[in-house]
């Protein structure tokens, strides 16, 4: 396994990742905005357990959402049509971000760690990251963060307290990212809920040819606060408040 210096930023290619455990391809460097873009835009990214070292990863196969390929079920579409939860963007990120790496159930722990959060939000300060929050009344219930670098979106996390809050975040990500031309959206790890959503499972060396064409692309980088877009699975416009 490669182990990285504070120093230099170079990753090893990522057809050197372990197969076992899935993905794991280095140990070791830090969490600036520098390095972390640089693994992103070369199909790697961080996840570890608090008191550990960092871990970076590119697992095979990928999970990733095309455009077009979301999955509704009845009741999410009866609670987008009722409009269940009001969605707003990059309107209260690092809330987002805490409720992500709060315990579950069911779950030992976290790996959203202090160093994490401080990194995201520092990526968020610069542009790169970004929050889709669902929220009743004043109450935020569920949301999602990811970063974005050229025409790919990365998702990292997701929460809801209530029944379909983090989905309906969800469908408002896949809009926004259809309406401005993204290739897709980058699930990581592959798994059963995600599937049920459409996700597919894509070989890393095509995940990693399509994730080329995607960065020669500029990077829609600030507030995303204000963007408009059109949720196409209701034929309606919404425009994030």
């Amino acid at each position: 396994m490669y182990r990285l210096s504070r120093t230099h930023f170079e990753f090893p290619p990522v057809s050197e990742a372990l197969e076992e455990p899935n993905g794991l391809l280095a140990i070791g460097g830090d969490l600036s905005p520098e390095r972390i873009e640089r693994a992103y835009r070369s199909g790697i990214f961080p996840w570890f357990e608090a008191g550990g070292p960092i871990l970076w990863w590119s697992p095979n196969p990928r999970a990733l959402l095309m455009p077009g390929d979301l999955r509704i079920s009845r009741s999410l579409r009866k609670r987008l049509e009722q409009g269940t939860f009001r969605v707003t963007i990059d309107t209260a990120f690092a809330a987002v971000v805490r409720a992500c790496a709060a315990p579950r159930e069911k779950a030992d722990g976290t790996w959203i760690t202090d160093d994490m959060i401080a990194a995201y939000e520092r990526l968020h300060e610069l542009g790169y990251a970004h929050s889709f929050e669902s929220w009743q009344g004043d109450e935020l219930v569920g949301g999602l963060y990811g970063v974005s670098w050229g025409a790919a979106f990365f998702g990292e996390s997701m929460f809801a307290r209530a029944t379909d809050a983090s989905k309906v975040a969800f469908c408002h990500l896949d809009a926004l990212t259809i309406s401005r031309g993204f290739a897709f959206i980058d699930c990581q790890v592959p798994n059963p809920h995600l599937r049920s959503l459409g996700v597919r499972d894509v070989p890393r060396a095509t995940f990693v040819q399509m994730l080329a064409n995607t960065q020669r692309e500029s990077t829609w980088r600030g507030s995303w606060r204000d963007a408009p877009y059109e949720l196409t699975m209701l034929r309606s416009s919404v425009t994030s408040p």
